[in-house]
């Protein structure tokens, strides 16, 4: 299981806390450091079964400081894909890749219902 997160982020933070309390092991990716790559957001979009505006960053700085409100409406997937892969502050976080599911934010029942089969 990955697990990326920003470390500076209390949702992520949150998201660990749970998953250690829960013994889940994961391997730690930091968004910023090592930011997700255009082919990785398509196939993560593609498993998750998520709009692709569930993999942006919405409440981000950047988010407003670009306009993406306005803008991401009017984007096709592949723009969307190619505009998160220039900075890791603009993806949604934590988010969990796994060989069956991905998940973004962190909702605890969602994340008990998926990882605790």
């Amino acid at each position: 299981m990955l697990f990326i997160e920003y470390p500076k982020c209390s949702t992520c933070k949150k998201a660990k806390k749970w998953l250690d309390e829960n013994g889940i092991e994961y391997t730690d990716r930091h968004i910023k450091d090592e930011n997700p790559t255009v082919e990785e957001l398509a196939a993560w979009h593609k498993m998750s079964g998520y709009p692709v505006k569930k993999f942006v960053n919405t409440s981000g700085m950047l988010y407003r400081e670009l306009n993406l409100k306005d803008k991401l409406p009017k984007m096709t997937d592949e723009e969307v894909y190619a505009l998160l892969a220039t900075d890791g502050m603009l993806v949604k976080r934590p988010i969990i890749v796994t060989e069956n599911y991905v998940l973004t934010g962190f909702k605890e029942a969602e994340w008990q219902e998926k990882m605790k089969k």
